[in-house]
């Protein structure tokens, strides 16, 4: 028996409703209250009838009754307003501070049969995700209402971690939406050194040469350490001659170019043209943060970020070394990710910091407007019979993977639930 499984238990009442407290009384749980993940009692806002009174207050939950002393919730405050301690197993008495018992249940013996038995099955499960082999006995109504749940709870995830950054830049959105874009442009493999490189780039120095791509590139591949080999090519020379110059004019020190990495990277993803690809973007794009944000549709989203790279990057992946020619724009599934993982939540958080729910309102109808990602996640849940029909969907999913399946949270999640009542 776990605590945890007590607060399942308790929540969704699945014990015997004839039970009586230890002291005898009757007792009628008009409503269990909402559960309290910090610091405090287990449950608060608890409305519980014990005999003939209706009490409100708060719940405390442990394996023994004991408990409630090795805590030492018996000399803090905040435990006064327990109407109600639920035990597994009761070997103690406990009384509030002035002396009366506080009215207690025991479970042990007292709950659903079999309740533990498929609890046990999920915790000790081996499977890719506990439930993997059970999915196709859910009610596809019950899954799909909880991935609409998830999706808006990884946007909440989102923001809150965009909220963070906006504390340590004074809200200061134009930076730490720059930032962020760049980390995503590394798409996993380098985005701490594309963010590494945004952070020793002030978007203010871009903004002084915005309208020249040339310098504009030269900032990035200099500051990305790129930019100190000697070169044949004219167009690597030219740029690091526009570099020295700059440098000079913004005391700059670039980043170490090992950082990079080249290695098991398809050429059209190599952090040459996911740089030259950025420089084209901001480029193109001045006041890019504000447009985004009040974009009305998803193709006008698009456009922004249907850009080339500079004719040299044609014929090349890394400099001095020529290739066939092909055009290196972003294509979809770039794009994609990139609305997923940084236009979106922006446009989200920005409507929470704003309080309006039209901007998050949008960002949920963007994300359901794109294809669903392809990924591992994505490409098991599918196996097990969960297809998702956008990328609202296959955010939740990975948001079901990330949180609750790998820390198995069965208990916190609805299609848990489900099975919980179901399975023998």
């Amino acid at each position: 028996m776990t605590e945890d499984l007590l607060h399942y238990i308790w929540k969704f009442q699945r014990f015997n409703l004839d039970l009586k407290t230890v002291e005898g009384s009757t007792f009628e749980v008009i409503s269990p209250g909402t559960h309290n993940f910090n610091s405090g009692p287990d449950f608060l806002n608890a409305k519980i009838k014990i005999n003939d009174t209706l009490w409100a207050g708060n719940v405390e939950i442990h394996l023994k009754s004991s408990d409630w002393f090795k805590h030492q919730h018996n000399i803090d405050m905040a435990y006064d307003t327990v109407i109600m301690h639920v035990v597994w197993e009761n070997d103690d008495q406990v009384c509030d501070k002035k002396g009366n018992l506080i009215p207690t249940i025991v479970l042990e013996n007292n709950i659903e049969d079999g309740l533990i038995e498929r609890y046990k099955y999920f915790i000790e499960n081996k499977s890719w995700i506990p439930c993997e082999n059970l999915l196709h006995i859910v009610n596809p109504f019950i899954i799909f209402s909880w991935l609409e749940s998830l999706s808006i709870e990884r946007l909440q995830n989102k923001t809150d971690a965009i909220f963070k950054k906006l504390l340590l830049s004074t809200n200061n959105w134009e930076k730490v939406f720059y930032e962020m874009l760049a980390r995503n442009f590394g798409f996993n493999l380098n985005s701490d050194t594309f963010e590494l490189l945004a952070k020793s780039l002030y978007i203010k120095y871009l903004a002084k040469h915005k309208n020249n791509l040339l310098q504009i590139e030269a900032l990035f591949f200099g500051q990305a350490g790129l930019l100190n080999d000697d070169f044949i090519d004219e167009y690597p020379n030219t740029l690091k001659k526009e570099y020295l110059f700059l440098q000079n004019k913004f005391f700059l020190k670039p980043i170490e170019s090992h950082l990079w990495k080249f290695l098991r990277i398809r050429p059209g993803n190599f952090p040459t043209i996911r740089i030259a690809q950025f420089s084209s973007l901001i480029y193109k794009s001045s006041g890019l943060f504000s447009k985004i944000i009040e974009a009305k549709s998803l193709p006008e989203l698009l456009k922004f970020f249907m850009v080339d790279c500079s004719e040299y990057w044609e014929t090349h992946y890394v400099f001095d070394v020529e290739s066939e020619r092909k055009r290196k724009n972003l294509g979809s599934s770039s794009i994609n990710l990139l609305l997923i993982n940084t236009i979106i939540p922006f446009i989200f958080a920005f409507g929470s910091f704003k309080k309006e729910q039209k901007y998050k309102d949008k960002a949920i109808d963007f994300l359901d407007a794109i294809n669903a990602e392809q990924n591992h996640i994505i490409k098991h849940f599918s196996k097990s019979g969960i297809v998702p029909e956008n990328a609202l969907q296959s955010q939740a999913l990975i948001q079901l993977y990330h949180h609750y399946c790998l820390k198995k949270e069965c208990l916190n999640c609805s299609i848990g639930d489900a099975l919980l009542k179901t399975i023998n």
